[in-house]
């Protein structure tokens, strides 16, 4: 689980803290969890759930 993992860094250390995410869920097939508010990271995941107000506002698969 990464709570807002790029959320106080600068684009490329952004960068390279996803590579190191994507890397460990493409090698050992692990899911990995992201909350972001960041757009462009969300449209990373494989999958996006949006929660407003605590209620599941949308759901869909990004690929």
């Amino acid at each position: 689980m990464a709570d807002e993992p790029t959320g106080a860094l600068d684009t490329k250390t952004g960068e390279k803290v996803l590579d190191v995410l994507r890397f460990v869920h493409e090698s050992i097939n692990a899911t990995l969890i992201i909350v972001t508010h960041d757009r462009d990271v969300a449209r990373l995941a494989d999958r996006t759930i949006e929660i407003r107000d605590g209620q599941i506002i949308n759901d869909y698969y990004n690929r």
